[in-house]
């Protein structure tokens, strides 16, 4: 899986902007906690959409808005193999699991226990 190095250094640059705001890291977590389909196959530049896909529509949640129905129907919809290769241990270390996981049960997606997306660990 390629990861597209300018959504890492989108999502990092936004993490450093607003690092005190508990906002990023639910909009991180939403951002990586996304339903996986079965059997989909997506190219590279099909997850590199997705992922900007997912970061427009959530955006607004690092301001401390609630997510928007466009953003939670993003987090239903996007796929884990898109998503989890961005959380490199960097990233992941930014991250409240708690409040991701809070976040993406409001948006309607069931977070599995003892998950691995990427460098990011769901007990």
């Amino acid at each position: 899986m390629i990861v597209d190095p300018a959504v890492v250094r989108e999502m990092e640059g936004i993490m450093r902007k607003f690092r005190s705001s508990s906002w990023v890291v639910i909009f991180l977590g939403m951002m990586m906690m996304v339903i996986m389909v079965e059997g989909a196959d997506l190219s590279p530049s099909q997850c590199k959409q997705e992922r900007q896909l997912g970061i427009n529509s959530c955006k607004a949640v690092v301001f401390g808005q609630p997510a928007s129905p466009a953003c939670c129907q993003r987090i239903r919809v996007s796929h884990w193999e898109c998503v989890c290769p961005a959380f490199d241990p960097k990233l992941a270390a930014l991250i409240d699991i708690n409040k991701a996981i809070k976040i993406l049960q409001t948006c309607g997606r069931k977070v599995p226990h003892h998950f691995k997306c990427g460098s990011l660990y769901f007990p």
